[in-house]
Protein backbone atom coordinates (compact mmCIF):
# COMPACT_ATOMS: atom_id res chain seq x y z
CA UNK A 1 0.00 0.00 0.00
CA UNK A 2 1.58 3.92 -0.32
CA UNK A 3 0.96 5.39 2.71
CA UNK A 4 1.88 9.01 3.48
CA UNK A 5 2.70 10.28 6.63
CA UNK A 6 2.49 13.94 7.70
CA UNK A 7 4.25 15.89 11.16
CA UNK A 8 6.77 12.97 11.33
CA UNK A 9 9.79 13.85 13.39
CA UNK A 10 12.83 11.68 12.31
CA UNK A 11 12.80 9.26 14.85
CA UNK A 12 8.99 8.62 14.46
CA UNK A 13 10.25 8.21 10.37
CA UNK A 14 13.10 5.54 11.33
CA UNK A 15 10.55 3.35 13.51
CA UNK A 16 7.92 3.23 10.76
CA UNK A 17 10.56 2.21 8.15
CA UNK A 18 11.40 -0.68 9.83
CA UNK A 19 8.10 -1.80 10.76
CA UNK A 20 6.33 -0.94 7.10
CA UNK A 21 8.73 -1.92 5.03
CA UNK A 22 6.89 -3.66 2.67
CA UNK A 23 4.62 -0.81 2.07
CA UNK A 24 5.48 2.34 -0.17
CA UNK A 25 5.97 4.98 2.00
CA UNK A 26 6.30 9.30 1.92
CA UNK A 27 7.05 11.56 5.06
CA UNK A 28 6.63 15.09 5.13
CA UNK A 29 7.30 16.73 8.30
CA UNK A 30 5.05 19.35 7.83
CA UNK A 31 1.32 18.92 8.35
CA UNK A 32 -1.05 18.20 5.39
CA UNK A 33 -1.94 21.04 2.96
CA UNK A 34 -4.33 20.92 0.69
CA UNK A 35 -1.81 21.37 -2.48
CA UNK A 36 -0.46 18.26 -1.80
CA UNK A 37 -3.76 16.59 -3.26
CA UNK A 38 -1.98 16.72 -6.41
CA UNK A 39 0.65 13.84 -5.80
CA UNK A 40 -1.23 12.29 -3.30
CA UNK A 41 -3.75 10.49 -5.98
CA UNK A 42 -2.89 7.34 -5.68
CA UNK A 43 -2.50 7.17 -1.92
CA UNK A 44 -4.05 4.32 0.50
CA UNK A 45 -3.45 5.58 3.52
CA UNK A 46 -3.14 8.89 5.33
CA UNK A 47 -1.22 9.57 8.06
CA UNK A 48 -1.89 12.52 10.60
CA UNK A 49 -1.56 14.66 13.38
CA UNK A 50 -4.10 17.52 14.59
CA UNK A 51 -2.86 20.15 12.74
CA UNK A 52 -3.53 18.20 8.93
CA UNK A 53 -7.36 18.98 8.16
CA UNK A 54 -8.56 16.65 6.06
CA UNK A 55 -11.78 18.07 5.09
CA UNK A 56 -14.76 16.87 2.76
CA UNK A 57 -13.15 18.52 -0.06
CA UNK A 58 -9.89 16.84 0.47
CA UNK A 59 -11.11 13.39 0.62
CA UNK A 60 -13.23 13.97 -2.33
CA UNK A 61 -10.14 14.54 -4.45
CA UNK A 62 -8.21 11.45 -3.13
CA UNK A 63 -9.58 8.59 -5.22
CA UNK A 64 -7.75 6.26 -3.53
CA UNK A 65 -7.90 6.53 -0.13
CA UNK A 66 -9.25 3.89 2.00
CA UNK A 67 -8.15 4.84 5.79
CA UNK A 68 -6.85 7.86 7.34
CA UNK A 69 -4.32 7.12 10.94
CA UNK A 70 -4.95 9.83 13.53
CA UNK A 71 -1.49 9.88 14.91
CA UNK A 72 -3.66 11.37 17.92
CA UNK A 73 -6.36 10.81 20.34
CA UNK A 74 -8.58 13.32 19.25
CA UNK A 75 -9.59 13.68 15.44
CA UNK A 76 -11.71 16.31 15.26
CA UNK A 77 -9.01 17.69 12.35
CA UNK A 78 -10.71 14.67 10.15
CA UNK A 79 -14.43 15.06 8.52
CA UNK A 80 -14.90 11.57 10.02
CA UNK A 81 -18.72 11.30 8.55
CA UNK A 82 -17.79 12.16 5.13
CA UNK A 83 -15.35 9.22 5.69
CA UNK A 84 -18.12 6.86 6.92
CA UNK A 85 -19.92 7.43 3.86
CA UNK A 86 -17.15 7.04 1.23
CA UNK A 87 -16.21 3.79 3.26
CA UNK A 88 -13.12 5.12 4.21
CA UNK A 89 -11.73 3.90 7.72
CA UNK A 90 -10.71 6.33 10.40
CA UNK A 91 -8.39 5.09 13.13
CA UNK A 92 -6.83 6.66 16.11
CA UNK A 93 -4.66 6.44 19.06
CA UNK A 94 -7.11 6.00 22.14
CA UNK A 95 -4.84 5.85 25.20
CA UNK A 96 -1.09 6.50 25.40
CA UNK A 97 0.19 7.77 28.35
CA UNK A 98 -2.05 6.69 31.72
CA UNK A 99 0.90 5.57 33.79
CA UNK A 100 2.75 8.45 32.37
CA UNK A 101 0.33 10.79 34.10
CA UNK A 102 -0.14 9.26 36.74
CA UNK A 103 3.73 8.90 37.43
CA UNK A 104 4.33 12.22 36.93
CA UNK A 105 1.32 12.91 39.29
CA UNK A 106 3.23 11.05 42.52
CA UNK A 107 6.59 13.37 41.48
CA UNK A 108 4.96 15.96 42.21
CA UNK A 109 3.22 14.59 45.42
CA UNK A 110 6.64 13.59 46.30
CA UNK A 111 7.89 16.45 45.65
CA UNK A 112 5.78 18.49 47.81
CA UNK A 113 5.48 16.08 50.64
CA UNK A 114 9.09 15.59 51.10
CA UNK A 115 9.80 19.80 50.04
CA UNK A 116 12.16 18.25 47.35
CA UNK A 117 12.59 21.79 45.91
CA UNK A 118 13.91 23.66 48.77
CA UNK A 119 15.86 20.47 49.53
CA UNK A 120 17.53 20.59 46.16
CA UNK A 121 17.88 24.58 46.43
CA UNK A 122 19.65 24.59 49.86
CA UNK A 123 22.45 21.98 47.99
CA UNK A 124 22.29 23.40 44.88
CA UNK A 125 22.61 27.15 44.97
CA UNK A 126 22.77 28.01 48.72
CA UNK A 127 25.79 24.99 48.42
CA UNK A 128 24.75 23.72 52.11
CA UNK A 129 24.35 20.14 52.85
CA UNK A 130 22.55 21.03 56.45
CA UNK A 131 18.80 19.79 57.47
CA UNK A 132 16.38 21.30 60.02
CA UNK A 133 13.00 21.59 60.58
CA UNK A 134 12.10 23.75 57.36
CA UNK A 135 12.46 20.71 55.06
CA UNK A 136 11.02 19.01 57.26
CA UNK A 137 7.82 16.73 55.18
CA UNK A 138 5.15 13.93 55.97
CA UNK A 139 4.60 10.20 54.92
CA UNK A 140 1.87 9.76 52.52
CA UNK A 141 1.30 6.44 54.70
CA UNK A 142 -1.90 6.14 56.05
CA UNK A 143 -2.87 9.95 54.18
CA UNK A 144 -6.21 10.13 52.52
CA UNK A 145 -5.79 10.87 48.84
CA UNK A 146 -8.63 11.95 47.25
CA UNK A 147 -9.15 11.10 43.35
CA UNK A 148 -11.35 13.36 41.10
CA UNK A 149 -12.07 11.60 37.88
CA UNK A 150 -11.42 7.63 37.91
CA UNK A 151 -10.78 6.77 34.58
CA UNK A 152 -7.72 5.66 32.87
CA UNK A 153 -5.30 8.39 34.62
CA UNK A 154 -7.43 7.95 37.68
CA UNK A 155 -6.88 4.47 38.33
CA UNK A 156 -3.38 4.41 37.67
CA UNK A 157 -2.94 7.29 40.46
CA UNK A 158 -5.00 4.90 42.87
CA UNK A 159 -2.85 1.84 41.92
CA UNK A 160 0.41 3.85 42.89
CA UNK A 161 -1.54 5.07 46.13
CA UNK A 162 -2.24 2.00 47.16
CA UNK A 163 1.64 1.00 46.92
CA UNK A 164 2.08 4.06 49.04
CA UNK A 165 -0.70 2.60 51.81
CA UNK A 166 -2.83 5.64 51.42
CA UNK A 167 -6.76 5.28 52.13
CA UNK A 168 -8.45 6.31 48.65
CA UNK A 169 -11.55 8.38 48.34
CA UNK A 170 -12.89 9.09 44.54
CA UNK A 171 -15.13 10.59 42.86
CA UNK A 172 -16.45 9.54 39.41
CA UNK A 173 -19.72 8.93 37.27
CA UNK A 174 -18.54 5.31 36.04
CA UNK A 175 -16.82 3.70 38.52
CA UNK A 176 -15.25 0.16 37.82
CA UNK A 177 -16.29 -2.21 40.45
CA UNK A 178 -13.56 -4.31 40.27
CA UNK A 179 -10.53 -2.09 40.48
CA UNK A 180 -12.95 -0.41 43.67
CA UNK A 181 -12.87 -3.60 45.44
CA UNK A 182 -9.50 -4.55 44.53
CA UNK A 183 -7.58 -1.44 45.87
CA UNK A 184 -10.50 -1.08 48.65
CA UNK A 185 -11.56 2.48 47.11
CA UNK A 186 -14.87 4.19 48.70
CA UNK A 187 -16.80 6.24 46.11
CA UNK A 188 -18.13 9.00 47.32
CA UNK A 189 -19.36 12.50 46.25
CA UNK A 190 -17.40 15.58 45.10
CA UNK A 191 -18.07 17.33 48.14
CA UNK A 192 -16.74 14.58 50.55
CA UNK A 193 -13.63 14.16 48.60
CA UNK A 194 -12.62 17.89 49.45
CA UNK A 195 -13.98 17.89 53.05
CA UNK A 196 -11.85 14.40 53.77
CA UNK A 197 -8.96 14.38 51.59
CA UNK A 198 -5.39 15.01 52.69
CA UNK A 199 -4.03 15.41 49.32
CA UNK A 200 -6.56 16.18 45.88
CA UNK A 201 -5.42 14.52 42.42
CA UNK A 202 -7.58 16.16 39.60
CA UNK A 203 -8.22 13.79 36.36
CA UNK A 204 -11.12 15.06 35.20
CA UNK A 205 -11.43 16.43 30.96
CA UNK A 206 -11.51 20.31 30.43
CA UNK A 207 -15.33 21.06 29.41
CA UNK A 208 -18.27 23.24 30.43
CA UNK A 209 -19.27 21.23 33.37
CA UNK A 210 -15.27 21.45 34.32
CA UNK A 211 -14.76 24.57 34.37
CA UNK A 212 -13.61 26.44 37.35
CA UNK A 213 -14.55 23.28 39.34
CA UNK A 214 -12.22 23.67 41.72
CA UNK A 215 -13.32 27.30 42.73
CA UNK A 216 -13.74 29.50 45.99
CA UNK A 217 -16.93 27.32 47.11
CA UNK A 218 -15.07 24.25 46.28
CA UNK A 219 -11.59 25.29 47.95
CA UNK A 220 -13.89 26.66 51.66
CA UNK A 221 -14.69 22.67 51.60
CA UNK A 222 -11.47 21.38 51.83
CA UNK A 223 -9.68 20.24 54.69
CA UNK A 224 -7.72 22.99 56.26
CA UNK A 225 -4.12 22.28 55.05
CA UNK A 226 -4.65 20.18 52.21
CA UNK A 227 -2.82 19.91 48.71
CA UNK A 228 -4.35 20.25 45.54
CA UNK A 229 -2.49 18.23 42.40
CA UNK A 230 -3.61 19.16 38.90
CA UNK A 231 -2.33 17.42 36.22
CA UNK A 232 -5.55 17.78 34.05
CA UNK A 233 -6.44 21.00 32.72
CA UNK A 234 -5.91 24.07 34.24
CA UNK A 235 -8.88 25.49 33.17
CA UNK A 236 -10.48 23.16 35.63
CA UNK A 237 -9.37 25.28 38.39
CA UNK A 238 -10.06 29.17 39.12
CA UNK A 239 -6.43 30.46 39.85
CA UNK A 240 -7.94 33.39 41.39
CA UNK A 241 -9.44 31.34 44.10
CA UNK A 242 -6.39 28.57 44.45
CA UNK A 243 -4.29 31.73 45.03
CA UNK A 244 -6.02 33.00 47.98
CA UNK A 245 -6.76 29.63 49.51
CA UNK A 246 -2.86 29.34 49.36
CA UNK A 247 -2.37 32.46 50.77
CA UNK A 248 -4.61 32.06 53.41
CA UNK A 249 -3.44 28.48 54.52
CA UNK A 250 -6.56 26.86 53.49
CA UNK A 251 -4.02 24.94 50.94
CA UNK A 252 -1.00 24.21 52.15
CA UNK A 253 0.66 23.46 48.98
CA UNK A 254 -0.30 23.18 45.55
CA UNK A 255 1.26 21.04 42.60
CA UNK A 256 1.00 22.08 38.95
CA UNK A 257 1.20 20.46 35.54
CA UNK A 258 -1.19 22.76 33.70
CA UNK A 259 -2.13 26.40 34.13
CA UNK A 260 -5.00 28.08 33.11
CA UNK A 261 -5.46 30.22 30.16
CA UNK A 262 -3.48 26.79 27.88
CA UNK A 263 -7.18 25.42 27.27
CA UNK A 264 -5.98 25.79 23.16
CA UNK A 265 -4.29 22.31 24.13
CA UNK A 266 -6.38 19.41 22.82
CA UNK A 267 -3.78 16.84 22.55
CA UNK A 268 -0.27 16.65 24.50
CA UNK A 269 1.88 15.64 21.57
CA UNK A 270 0.88 19.04 20.87
CA UNK A 271 3.35 21.10 22.75
CA UNK A 272 6.05 19.67 21.46
CA UNK A 273 5.20 20.29 18.04
CA UNK A 274 7.30 23.64 16.53
CA UNK A 275 3.90 25.38 15.32
CA UNK A 276 2.58 25.22 18.97
CA UNK A 277 5.56 26.41 20.78
CA UNK A 278 5.69 29.37 18.41
CA UNK A 279 2.52 30.59 19.39
CA UNK A 280 3.21 30.17 23.14
CA UNK A 281 2.95 33.50 25.02
CA UNK A 282 5.39 33.48 27.44
CA UNK A 283 4.15 36.30 29.10
CA UNK A 284 1.49 33.59 30.78
CA UNK A 285 4.58 32.37 32.96
CA UNK A 286 5.91 35.67 33.71
CA UNK A 287 3.01 37.24 34.94
CA UNK A 288 1.81 34.18 36.61
CA UNK A 289 0.95 34.84 39.92
CA UNK A 290 1.22 30.77 40.97
CA UNK A 291 5.12 31.07 39.35
CA UNK A 292 5.84 33.51 42.54
CA UNK A 293 4.88 31.42 45.69
CA UNK A 294 6.88 29.43 47.86
CA UNK A 295 4.00 26.55 48.11
CA UNK A 296 3.83 25.71 44.35
CA UNK A 297 5.31 23.46 42.31
CA UNK A 298 4.70 24.17 38.33
CA UNK A 299 5.99 21.61 35.63
CA UNK A 300 5.76 22.84 32.17
CA UNK A 301 2.69 20.45 30.68
CA UNK A 302 5.16 17.92 30.64
CA UNK A 303 3.66 15.32 32.92
CA UNK A 304 2.96 13.19 29.18
CA UNK A 305 6.67 13.68 27.94
CA UNK A 306 8.46 10.19 28.27
CA UNK A 307 10.13 8.13 25.63
CA UNK A 308 7.37 5.40 26.26
CA UNK A 309 4.52 7.63 26.15
CA UNK A 310 5.95 8.87 22.60
CA UNK A 311 6.32 5.33 21.21
CA UNK A 312 3.62 4.30 22.10
CA UNK A 313 1.70 6.87 19.90
CA UNK A 314 3.48 5.97 16.73
CA UNK A 315 3.69 1.92 17.27
CA UNK A 316 -0.27 1.92 17.82
CA UNK A 317 -0.49 4.00 14.65
CA UNK A 318 1.54 1.15 12.85
CA UNK A 319 -0.21 -0.85 14.11
CA UNK A 320 -3.70 -0.07 13.09
CA UNK A 321 -2.29 0.36 9.74
CA UNK A 322 -1.01 -3.33 9.65
CA UNK A 323 -4.19 -4.59 10.75
CA UNK A 324 -5.89 -3.00 7.86
CA UNK A 325 -3.44 -4.13 5.32
CA UNK A 326 -4.93 -7.55 6.80
CA UNK A 327 -8.86 -6.46 6.46
CA UNK A 328 -8.89 -6.52 10.04
CA UNK A 329 -10.13 -3.37 12.01
CA UNK A 330 -8.48 -1.80 14.91
CA UNK A 331 -9.18 1.84 17.17
CA UNK A 332 -12.15 2.69 14.46
CA UNK A 333 -13.64 5.54 15.21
Amino acid sequence: MKIAFFETEDWEQEIIKRELKSHELAFFNRHFEEKDVSRLQDTDILAVFIYSKITKNVINKLPNLKMIAAMSTGYDNIDVEHCRKKGILVANVPAYGENTVAEHTFALILALSRKLFPSIKRTHELQMFETDEGLRGFDLKGKIIGIIGLGNIGKHVARIAKGFEMKILACTRHPDKNLVRELGIKIVSFDSVLRNSDIISLHVPYCKETHHMVDKNAISKMKHGAILVNTARGGVVDTDALVKGLETGKIAGAALDVLEGENEIKEEKQLLHRKFRESVKRVMLNDHLLMKMNNVIITPHNAFNSKEALLRIINTTIENIIQFSKKRVKNKV
